[in-house]
């Protein structure tokens, strides 16, 4: 039995920050955790992620407890490590020191190898005004689309 290949996004990042630089990392997980990403029982909203002793960690990450899960089931929303190289960990915590940059996880997926992935973008917070731009080019393009497909 073959599984529908796992692709959850945060919908909301793109919308609420501008993404600078993203970053494909790999994420510490639980035997249940895994198989409940696998079977696509995972949310990246409301997640960010923080710097602790030089390494990355995912905070609020919602993934569902596993049904057939006994007693070592996990918690839903532990925070989880990220595993990036050294020199893209100081990169991005040299990014955060700046004033109005975060990072933000974007989308996560299971690989070919059936491993879960993060990417996690550099971000920067979006203005009122910004938000409202981006929304009307939304619509300019979904207008645009509808002409030329007449």
């Amino acid at each position: 039995m073959k599984l529908a290949p796992v692709n959850i996004k945060n919908k909301r990042a793109t919308f609420d920050y501008e993404l600078i630089d993203t970053y494909t990392a790999g994420i510490v997980l639980t035997g249940t955790e895994i198989k409940s990403i696998r079977m696509g029982k995972a949310s990246l909203v409301d997640t960010f992620c923080y710097f602790a002793k030089g390494e990355l960690w995912v905070k609020n990450m919602h993934i569902a407890e596993y049904f057939y899960g006994s007693y070592n089931n996990h918690t839903a929303r532990r925070d989880r490590k990220l595993l990036l190289n050294k020199k893209e960990l100081k990169k991005l915590e040299r990014g955060t020191k700046e004033t109005g940059f975060t990072i933000v996880p974007v989308r996560m997926f299971v690989n070919e190898k059936g491993l879960a992935k993060v990417v996690v973008a550099l971000a920067k917070g979006k203005k009122q005004y910004d938000k409202r731009e981006s929304l009307k080019e939304k619509d300019d393009r979904r207008d645009m689309d509808r002409m030329f497909k007449r």
